[in-house]
Formats: C-alpha cells, structure tokens, sequence
C-alpha cells in the first residue's frame, strides 16, 4: 500500500494534471529562451594580494602581547567589515574609481591559511603564520589591481585601528570596575574595623587568659559562700533545736517579747483573770461584776490581737489567732530572746550569701558562653581580613593592569603588513551550457509543476484518502462503526450494485457492520436504524441494500424502508417492481401496509419501495401513515433500515429520527466534503435529542480475499446429494419464497 503522502498526491495529479502540465511546460520554456539567448562570455581578470601576521615586536606591556596574539584569530567576516569596504571605496573614488561598498562585497573574496589548512589537514600540529589571500574579479585588468590594493590597505589600517579600539575598551572597562572595587575594599575595612570595636575586647581578654581567670576566680568565690552558707546553716538547726522556733516565728517571738505595750496588755489580762477566778467561787457567771470582768477580759484581747498586728505585720500575725498563741509567743525571757535575735539575723545572713552565690553562678554562665563565642568570633575576625586581603589583591591586579594598558596604547601597532603586492591573471570563463540549462529548467518545471497539484489538491475540501477522513471522524470524536469496500459493479450507474450471492467475499464487511452496529447500542436492542449522508454519492443507498441482506442471510427479519422521497425506487435491482399508483397517493399507499411491504427475493428480507420523488416529501413525512409503518415495522421485524435523503439538501432524516433508535452517517472518499461533514457531525453530537450511532466509511480499497465460486458451488452439489431429502438449498429458498405471505 502507497504512503498517505504519495496517495494524495496521485489524487491530486489526476484531478489537476492539465494545471501541473501547464506549470511544467511554462518554466521549461523560459529555460529554453534564456539558453539560447544567453551572451557569450567575457574576459575577467582575477588580482590577488597576500598579507602576512606582522610579529610583534619587543615590548612592555603584556596586554600589547596580548592584543597582537589575539589579530592572528582574524576572520573573513571582520577583514571584509562595513568599516573596510568603505575606507577601500573611499580611496578607490580619490584615485576616480568609483566601486560601492556593496559591489566590494559581492566581488571580492578573502581566505585565511587557518581556513585553508584547516579544510586540507585538520589534524596539523604546528601552528601557522597568519596569511590572508585577497582576491577580486573584474573585467580590467588595471582597475582589479587597483581595488586589490586599495583593500589591503584598509585592512592593514582596520587592523591598527583594531588593536586601538581593543585597548580603548579594555581602559573603557578597568575604569569602570576600579570604583566599584575600591568601594567593596573600603566596605571590608569598615567591617572589620566595626567588628574590632565590638569584639576585640572579648578576643583580646580571652587571647591573654583573663576570661579563663575571671570563671576560675567566680568558681573559687562560689566554694567560698558554699562553706559559710554551710556553718550559717549549722548554726541556725542548732538554734532552731534549742528555741523549738523557726526563724520566721523567732522573728515574731523577739518582736512581741520587746514591745511594753503588750506586756502591760499582757499584766492586765493576768490581773483580770485572777479577778475572775477568785469571785467565780462566791459568784454566780450571771452576776453584774462577773459580766464587767469578762468584758474587760475580752477588750484587754482584742487590744492585744491589735497590737499583735501592729508589731508583726497581718502576715506574721495571722497564725497567732489564738489569746493563748500570742500570750505564749510574747513571753520570751531576755536570754531565749537574744538566742531568737540571733537567729533572725542568722537567717537574714543566709539569705545574702544565697543571693550572692546564685549572682556568681549567673555571672559564671556568662563567661562561659562568652568563652564558647570566642572561636567563631575569632573565624569571623579571620575571615574578614582575608576579605580585606583579597579585596586589596584585587585592587592592586587593577592598578597593574591599567599600568600595563595605558604603556600598551603608546606601543599601539597593526598587525597585517603586505607580503605579496596585487598580482592580475586571465581566468578561463566557461559558459553554461544550453543542455544543461534546459535539464534544470525541466527539473525545475518538475518541481513547480508539482507544487501547482499539491497546492490545488490542498485547496481541494474533498476528503480523497481514506486516511484523512477517518483522521476528521476521530478528530471529532466521531466513532467508526465499519469500513466498507469497494464494490466491483460500482462503475454502472444504471444498476444497484446489491451482494445476492451468499458465497460472495463481499458480503463479509457488511456482516462485521451489522455486528458492530449491534454492539453500538450498548444494552439497548437497536430496532429501527436510519442512515444518512452529507452529499450525494456516498453511496448510503448500497449501504443500505447490502446491509439489509447481510442481516437477512444472518436469519434477522429485515425490513428497508426507502425513505427518500426525493428519488426513485431502486427495488428493481431485487426484482421488486414498485407500485404505479404510488407516486399518485402516496399516503393511501404507505396506509395500506400489506401492499407497500415487499417479500425480496432473498429469505428474510422486505422492502417498501419509495412512492417518490414527491413534490411535499416532508409532509408524508410527518404523516401518520409513516409513523404507523414505522410502529409496525418495531413489532414485526428484527431490524428495520431507513435510508433517507443527504443532510446538507434537505432535513427529512431529522424528521424521522424521533421515531427510530438511531441515526448513522455514510461517508466516503473523494465524495465526503470537509465543512459539510464537520458541521453535520458537530450538530449530531452535540443534540441532546438525537441518538447518533456513528459514522461509516464507504468505498474503501480495503483487500477482499477473492475465493473460488465454482469450488463453493461444487461443495454446495455435494452436501445436496448427501442429504435425505433431496433438496438443495436453491429448492428450499424457493419453495420458502413462494409459500411466504407478505406480513
């Protein structure tokens, strides 16, 4: 099979060959007028001159050096510059030549020995001397001579005033980065000075050992509290074992004991007391005397819980709610009082040094971080003077180098000089040859000839390769229910090419068809069918007939409605002949079902031939005679085809749909337009209200195994014989055709 590629262009050439032709001729023809006009030819003169890499002489500078090594990369392009052709032009004007730069350009030819040696031995070790070969053709002899040295010359000045401009950029760029430089030295200077001032102390001290003293000093301090906060606490157990008090309630004790207001409460209570003891014994509780006393009794306490509060504070006071509590703990006699100061102070000592100690351990904690920062301080300092030490480095390799450029500028030379003055030779001129003029001009004519087909065979909408209409169906999502072939007797236009041989190698694409479109209905049986086309000559009518035969040879009561009303019946390629009255009254015919439903010769199938063409085919349509038929033919028969008029002529398949499971659309190659089948498929699919099945390709020249009909024939007489009855096969479908009645 062709390539997609050399099948459309086939297509194309032989729809338009008489264009391509035409092209082709056109182009040979001019080929052949500028062969035999063509002018003899005339005498040129090539001049060339050598230059040679000037070895740099003696000097100071390094960039000098430089700069001349670097004239040796010289290449075609920068000795052929815009700058060149001009000073060449000019000199060539002041001698009253007059030469454009443009025509310089186009005449003159400039190689390298590194391009030549390159091309002849790549793999060349040594290094060679640079020379430049300029070269210029021209019809005098004196004047290519002349524009040769004229663009030595301004090469050799290009090339000093190259160097010039090397240097001057260079300069151009130390001067810009020497500020920028300069700024990031000082900016390190600034950082390490700031970090000098913030941390050179702790780095010194730390350098010098006096870190490492403070913490052991710290340390000996904190043994030191330890041991006296150790003796403080033996000395205050052993009084607190003594006094039977806390220090807290020695503090209260002392306190109460010292105030002479709450001994003289104290006196008076004691005298009250003993008042009420000695006349309780003679008196009873009730008596105005006893009353009086136990009212003193109770001011002379709540005086003395006052007091309490006044000496002490609530805090210290508050556990001392009882008379007798505080009578006890303000009885303290002068050598346990004294015991109970020294305690409190004991305490108050205790509490210092514990103050100082954890003042120490905090300041210990300190030093030792500060000790742990030593080292990264210590890298941070070394890093910034190693800033400080490249940023200078730098800074110096700019001073030298602008040193170094400016002694370069005065040593400033070119580097080409001429090692060969301009030298003219005769150079033999072939002319084209009239053969070989016509055999381009013909291959060219070739080649605009064909391009004139593709181009027209691209303008062309028609989809001619099978390739390219199942690309446009795929692209639109359309799915493929099956592809159909070519029929052998598709070339008569005046018969129906039906399959009605049952051996035929034909009817099997349209068996896979029947299969595939009862798959497409997913769960759902597919009864009523109906196929459509965009255009006329997809062949949707064949498809039809062949596919109602395939179901009927599959055992399927099949029925086929012509549902174009547009066109004649074809029942006559089945030997039906249609009804005469039909075309009169049309409804009175598709009314009466026993008559419009044909018995075909071929067992299982039947047809109702079109009562067309018909002037208001919609409206037999729409009528209730064709939706009867059609509700008729849903409870009678196995499949029902409906083949209907094209879609972009007219909307009769839309009209019938409602009644049917389906719709699916015949395509086929060098038929099916582009536009018409987009639009059809994008409306079919994007309706809500209509079943689109698929899409099926006719046509194809898809292969068909060809089998021997004789030796099936042959096979067919051998099982007659053998059987019982009889009977052939022809006999029986016979014989069951005319006992058939129409349904």
């Amino acid at each position: 099979m062709s390539p997609p590629f050399v099948k459309k262009f086939l297509i194309a050439l032989d729809r338009h060959k008489w264009a391509g032709l035409a092209g082709f001729i056109v182009v040979t023809g001019i080929s052949g007028v500028v062969a035999a006009l063509q002018s003899p030819p005339t005498q040129i003169y090539a001049a060339q001159g050598v230059l040679a890499y000037n070895a740099p002489p003696e000097t100071f500078s390094a960039t000098g050096t430089a700069i001349q090594q670097q004239a040796q990369a010289v290449t075609k392009d920068m000795l052929l510059s815009s700058v060149v052709l001009e000073a060449a032009s000019q000199r060539l004007a002041d001698q009253q030549i007059v030469v454009s730069p443009g025509a310089l350009r186009e005449n003159a030819k400039v190689v390298t020995n590194t391009e030549s040696s390159s091309a002849e031995s790549p793999s060349a070790d040594a290094p060679q001397a640079l020379q430049v070969l300029v070269v210029y053709s021209d019809s005098d002899e004196a004047r290519s001579k002349a524009i040769v040295d004229a663009l030595m010359a301004a090469m050799i000045e290009q090339s000093r005033q190259f160097n010039g401009q090397q240097l001057t950029r260079i300069l151009d760029n130390l001067n810009q980065l020497l500020p920028k430089v300069t700024q990031e030295l000082r900016q390190a200077e600034q950082n390490l000075e700031r970090f000098v001032r913030q941390e050179g102390t702790a780095i010194q001290a730390a350098e010098s050992g006096n870190l490492l003293a403070a913490i052991t000093g710290n340390q000996q301090q904190q043994r030191d509290i330890g041991l006296n906060l150790a003796g403080i606490d033996a000395q205050i157990r052993s009084l607190q074992a003594r006094l039977g008090l806390t220090p807290d309630e020695a503090y209260a004790s002392s306190a109460l004991s010292a105030d002479p207001i709450i001994a003289d409460l104290r006196a008076q209570i004691y005298q009250v007391e003993a008042q009420i003891d000695l006349l309780s014994k003679t008196l009873r509780p009730e008596h105005p005397t006893i009353v009086d006393l136990r009212n003193q009794l109770d001011t002379f306490n709540r005086l003395l819980r006052a007091r309490v509060s006044e000496v002490i504070g609530g805090g210290q006071a508050a556990p001392l709610t009882a008379n007798s509590d505080i009578r006890e703990a303000s009885s303290l006699d002068p050598a346990r009082q004294q015991l109970a100061t020294t305690l409190v102070n004991l305490q108050t000592q205790q509490q210092a040094l514990q103050q100082q100690l954890a003042n120490l351990i905090r300041v210990e904690q300190e030093l030792r971080q500060e000790y742990t920062r030593i080292p990264n301080k210590q890298l941070e300092q070394q890093r910034l003077q190693q800033q400080i030490a490249l940023k200078q480095a730098f800074y110096d390799q700019i001073q030298a180098r602008l040193a170094d450029v400016r002694l370069a500028q005065e040593e400033t030379v070119g580097s080409l000089v001429v090692a060969q003055p301009p030298q003219a030779e005769l150079q033999p001129v072939k002319a084209a040859s009239s053969v070989m003029i016509l055999l381009v001009g013909g291959f060219i004519g070739l080649l605009v000839g064909g391009g004139l087909v593709m181009l027209l065979g691209s303008l062309d909408t028609t989809f001619h390769t099978l390739e390219d209409l199942q690309a446009a169906l795929r692209q639109q999502e359309v799915p493929i229910l099956g592809l159909l072939p070519s029929l052998p007797w598709d070339g008569d236009a005046e018969v129906l090419p039906v399959i009605e041989d049952a051996n035929s190698p034909y009817i099997d694409p349209y068996e896979r068809l029947r299969g595939n479109l009862r798959r497409a209905g997913g769960g759902k049986a597919l009864k009523l069918v109906l196929l459509t086309s965009t255009v006329n000559g997809e062949g949707k009518t064949v498809t039809a007939y062949n596919l109602a035969i395939a179901s009927a040879r599959a055992g399927k009561r099949t029925l086929l409605i012509e549902a174009n009303l547009r066109s004649p019946s074809q029942a006559q390629c089945l030997n039906i002949t249609p009804d005469s009255d039909s075309p009169i009254e049309p409804l009175r015919y598709y009314g009466n079902l026993s008559e419009c439903i044909r018995l075909a010769s071929i067992e299982n199938l039947y047809i109702v031939p079109s009562a067309g063409p018909q002037r208001h085919a919609a409206a037999i349509i729409e009528s209730s005679e064709m939706r009867r038929l059609l509700e008729d033919g849903r409870g009678r028969f196995d499949l029902v085809l409906l083949d209907t008029p094209p879609l972009s002529q007219y909307n009769d398949a839309l009209l019938l749909e409602p009644y049917t499971d389906g719709i699916v659309l015949i395509t086929r190659p060098g038929y099916t337009e582009e536009g018409l089948l987009n639009q059809a498929a994008q409306e079919l699919i994007e309706s809500e209200d209509i079943q689109f099945l698929g899409a099926i390709i006719n046509g194809t020249d898809m292969p068909i195994q060809e089998q021997d009909i004789e030796e099936v024939e042959d096979l067919v007489e051998v099982d007659a014989e053998s059987n019982e009855a009889g009977l052939n096969a022809k006999d029986d479908r016979e014989k069951l055709r005319v006992g058939s009645k129409d349904p």
